[in-house]
């Protein structure tokens, strides 16, 4: 059986950039408040809108949608979107009997090129472990309650391949534009750990 391969997690610059970012934070030249939501934005705002919008081309597109789900990295190419970190995508799609959620047991594979940065919870030992063991408990700390008959299923990134969710589109938002539903994609909606709820009548964007 072929050994399951991982990048190596970047320990040493992560320590090079924490022991920069202290010693300027000591000179007074950053603040690392500053720092922190500069880096929040870009995990969670910035980094995640390419994938935003490959969720959105495929709700509101059924052809890429069937590409998409064929050869995710072809489909996700299409709209400019490929480069390290993210050469082998698979994309896996939320519907009322699955629900998907991705991992990387051994390090922290993420599709960089859509998702941006990972969120630090998905690197942590924790997170890693247990949505392996108790996927439901898991889900269910992040505000997510999946029904009992719904299966949930843990997908496994790795450096050869990367998985990415296509979450159930919410209902509601037949019209919606595809800038409209992209801006109701998170990234926690593309890892699984969280899904798109209704939006309130008459709040399309």
């Amino acid at each position: 059986m072929a050994e399951h391969a991982h990048t190596a997690p970047p320990s040493d610059p992560e320590l090079r950039i924490k022991a920069l970012e202290s010693l300027l934070a000591e000179k007074k030249l950053i603040d690392p408040a500053a720092v922190d939501a500069i880096i929040e934005t870009y995990e969670t705002k910035i980094g995640p809108r390419n994938g935003a919008r490959v969720v959105a081309r495929a709700w509101t597109d059924p052809e890429y949608k069937a590409r998409l789900l064929a050869d995710a990295t072809k489909a996700i190419a299409e709209l400019g979107f490929s480069g390290a970190q993210g050469e082998d995508m698979v994309v896996v799609e939320n519907t009322e009997e699955v629900h998907n959620v991705v991992v990387c047991t051994l390090c922290s594979c993420y599709p960089w090129p859509t998702l941006g940065l990972p969120p630090v919870w998905y690197k942590a030992a924790p997170y890693r472990a247990r949505v392996v063991s108790d996927p439901r408990g898991v889900l269910l700390e992040f505000g997510t309650v999946v029904s009992d008959d719904v299966e949930v299923r843990v997908w496994d990134s790795n450096a050869e391949l990367r998985y990415l969710v296509l979450p159930r589109r919410p209902e509601g938002t037949d019209g919606w534009s595809e800038e409209q539903l992209a801006a109701l994609v998170s990234r926690d909606s593309m890892i699984g750990t969280a899904t798109i709820p209704t939006p309130a009548p008459g709040a399309a964007p």
